[in-house]
């Protein structure tokens, strides 16, 4: 069942207007390799660092982009940190989803008044290239959102960081921005953080699917796609449901070690090239039966992409009634069995590939198999 959120118009009343999102940090245990990994595999350019080098003594963190897509690199210099402590209990993952907006201050104020959980009140930052106001607040598990003024800035990143002019290692593949991200939270706590991006961030539910949509001959799960005003940001949540062996949450919320960020889905104009170069780059893809192909073109009508090419490069296929979208999952890109990313083209969709559910959750378990934790 799909309901969509209705497109906020100039007369809405807002009180959160978000921009879009301005960066994801993730916590790793060692910056300098991820960023590599990035910049080799996924494509991103290195622009912008911050250490010792630069008078930040307890962390390292490697800025990296392609598009608008902005990833922070951040490890700990040291045991006992904050930083060590998040890494040596979910591994490397994500810690801060940050939005740009127009009023970093004004958006702490909204959603404490709400009934956010503060974790940075605003500051301000400044150096020669402008000033940066930023706030923040918790959100499931150890995930905060951090909100980010950067009007009166022109740096590369945010002062403190020190700007890296040119990256001969990165490999473009053609990434524009983030689409949406996925959160994984316990049993029966997804409304529970349905109602807080509704109640404390303005958000409205965009799409729901329960465990009829979501569902295998072996597991299932349940989620809500929650979207803010514009459509800007959406964050899909997904719980556990019942089913006859684990499922890919509860792997994810073992191993995690609580709640977080599952994946994050990166937009592209031509799916077929980015993919084509990611494989080449050693990004390792999930893959489908051949069986998914015979019945694409009946299930979904016609297309201007060749079957045989999605087949060749294990590319999904969707429609809705405002057009069809195109997304292919990596296996995870950590030992640990958490974070994984979707490529994403949509050519109308607004959707997140209902029809692809169960081909999907099927090639999940087949690995899940493999680990030994079906």
């Amino acid at each position: 069942m799909a309901t969509f959120a209705p497109r906020t118009t100039k007369n809405d009343q807002d009180f959160l207007p978000l921009k879009g999102t301005d960066h994801v940090e993730f916590y790793v245990g060692n910056a300098r390799q991820a960023a590599y990994y990035y910049r080799t595999a996924f494509g991103m350019s290195l622009v912008a660092y911050a250490g010792p080098e630069t008078g930040q003594r307890d962390r390292a963190s490697y800025v990296v982009e392609q598009g608008k897509i902005r990833f922070v690199f951040t490890t700990a210099l040291r045991p006992g940190s904050p930083i060590a402590d998040h890494v040596a209990q979910h591994g490397d993952g994500v810690r801060v989803i940050a939005l740009e907006v127009d009023d970093a201050r004004q958006s702490w104020l909204e959603t404490t008044a709400r009934g956010a959980r503060s974790v940075a009140e605003p500051a301000e930052i400044a150096d020669d290239y402008g000033r940066v106001t930023t706030s923040s607040i918790a959100a499931y598990g150890d995930t905060i959102h951090t909100f980010v003024d950067r009007g009166h800035y022109k740096g590369a990143f945010l002062p403190g960081f020190r700007a890296v002019h040119e990256d001969t290692v990165a490999r473009p593949t053609g990434l524009k921005h983030v689409d949406h991200m996925v959160g994984n939270v316990g049993w029966h706590a997804m409304d529970q953080w349905v109602e807080f991006y509704a109640q404390v961030m303005g958000f409205q539910l965009y799409q729901h699917f329960d465990d009829k949509d979501i569902s295998t001959e072996y597991s299932a799960l349940m989620s809500k796609v929650m979207a803010n005003g514009n459509g800007f940001v959406k964050f899909p949540i997904n719980e556990p449901a019942e089913g006859r062996r684990k499922s890919q949450i509860e792997e994810y919320l073992e191993f995690y070690q609580g709640p977080g960020v599952q994946h994050i889905a990166l937009a592209t104009d031509d799916i077929l090239f980015t993919v084509a170069r990611l494989q080449a780059q050693g990004v390792d893809f999930l893959t489908v039966p051949h069986t998914y192909y015979t019945e694409l073109a009946a299930r979904v009508g016609s297309i201007d992409e060749p079957i045989e090419e999605l087949e060749r490069l294990g590319i999904l296929v969707d429609r809705d009634p405002e057009g069809y979208m195109l997304q292919i999952f990596t296996r995870p890109v950590e030992d640990r069995p958490t974070l994984f990313f979707e490529i994403i083209q949509r050519k109308g969709s607004r959707s997140f590939g209902k029809g692809n559910f169960k081909a999907l959750f099927e090639a999940i378990e087949r690995e899940q198999a493999l680990r030994g934790n079906l």
